[in-house]
Parts: structure tokens; C-alpha cells; sequence
């Protein structure tokens, strides 16, 4: 049996105000946490058991990771990048709390870990090994994982800017950050 999302199969609505009226529904969801729900259940899931992948992955090549410079960062940095997202989506299925104190939540988050993958992915590159373009991607990947749960929390509090929003995009960038990182530390490092 195939079900479809809320609304997902609606015809327009030639309804005066039908417009506003959807307007409204995505703005009052943007700073509903119940109406992610989902989201971060499934997010938190996977993100879990991609960080275990890497565990395992690191567990292989423990004696080549640790020889070479700036790896063991990278592997670090991957940890905490997909940790990060299990913390978020845990901070979001948290019931019956304010926006203040979910929006409080992603901030700290947010500025804890993209601090500290910002400083491991700094110490992890070396400019003269790699091509400029491979640097500002490795770093994009970085703070488009995080930057956005900064801006999520912030626009939470202010109940402006989108809100939750924000979480979707924190959250994809993060996963492939770190699903790149993991491809680097498995396969690429045997090379």
C-alpha cells in the first residue's frame, strides 16, 4: 500500500487566500520541531550507523592512517561530523521544548562541532600536497555541514529566516562531508 505525504497530491487550490494560506503552513513549520519528526529520527539513524562504518573503516587501516600526516585528523573530523548530526536530530526530538531552548541547542551545537572540525580539517591539509580547488572543497563541505545549524538555531529564536529549514541543508552537507572523508579514509589511502 502506497501512501503519499500530507498534501503532496493536492491540485491547486482556486480558493481566495489559498496561497496565503500555504504561506503561513510552511512558515508555522519552519518553527514546529514536532513537524520534523521524522526527519531526525531517520537522520540520527543514519548518520549512527555511517559513524560506525567509519569506525570500522579506521579500525582497517589503523597503521596506515596513523602514518600519514593530517589523516588521523580527517578521521576525527568524519567522526565528529556525523556525531554532530546525531546530536541535532536528538536535540530536535526532544518533546515540549521551547523554540528559545531547541534554537539555544543548535547554536551550541553547531559552533562546538564546526569549531572543532573547522580546526581538524585546518591542521589535516597540507597546501602544498593538493590543488587549491581540492582545499576550498574540503572546507565548503566542512562549513556547509555546520554554518547552516548555526543559522537554523539563530532563526529558530527569532522565529524568522526559515528556521528548520536551515537543519535539512546542515545536515545533507554534513553526511556527505563526511561520506567523502570515509571514502578517503577506506580506499583512498591504499592507493
Amino acid at each position: 500500500m502506497m501512501t503519499a505525504w500530507p498534501g503532496a497530491c493536492r491540485a491547486p487550490s482556486s480558493r481566495p487566500g489559498a496561497a496565503s494560506e500555504s504561506a503561513i503552513s510552511s512558515h508555522l513549520t519552519a518553527y514546529d520541531a514536532s513537524e520534523w519528526t521524522e526527519l531526525f529520527v531517520a537522520t540520527a539513524g543514519a548518520s549512527a550507523a555511517l559513524a560506525g562504518l567509519v569506525f570500522v573503516a579506521v579500525s582497517i587501516n589503523v597503521d596506515r592512517i596513523l602514518k600519514l600526516s593530517g589523516v588521523p585528523e580527517r578521521a576525527l573530523e568524519t567522526v565528529l561530523l556525523l556525531l554532530s548530526v546525531v546530536l541535532i536530530s536528538i536535540a530536535g526530538l526532544i518533546p515540549a521544548q521551547s523554540n528559545d531552548a531547541l534554537g539555544a541547542e543548535l547554536v551550541g551545537l553547531g559552533v562546538v562541532f564546526g569549531g572543532g572540525v573547522v580546526l581538524l580539517a585546518m591542521r589535516s591539509l597540507h597546501p602544498r600536497a593538493r590543488p587549491a580547488s581540492g582545499v576550498v572543497l574540503r572546507l565548503f563541505f566542512v562549513l556547509a555541514g555546520t554554518l547552516p545549524v548555526i543559522v537554523a538555531g539563530a532563526s529558530l529564536m527569532a522565529e524568522s529566516g526559515g528556521g528548520l529549514y536551515w537543519i535539512s541543508a546542515g545536515i545533507a552537507f554534513a553526511i556527505a562531508g563526511a561520506v567523502g572523508n570515509a571514502w578517503v579514509l577506506l580506499i583512498e589511502i591504499l592507493r
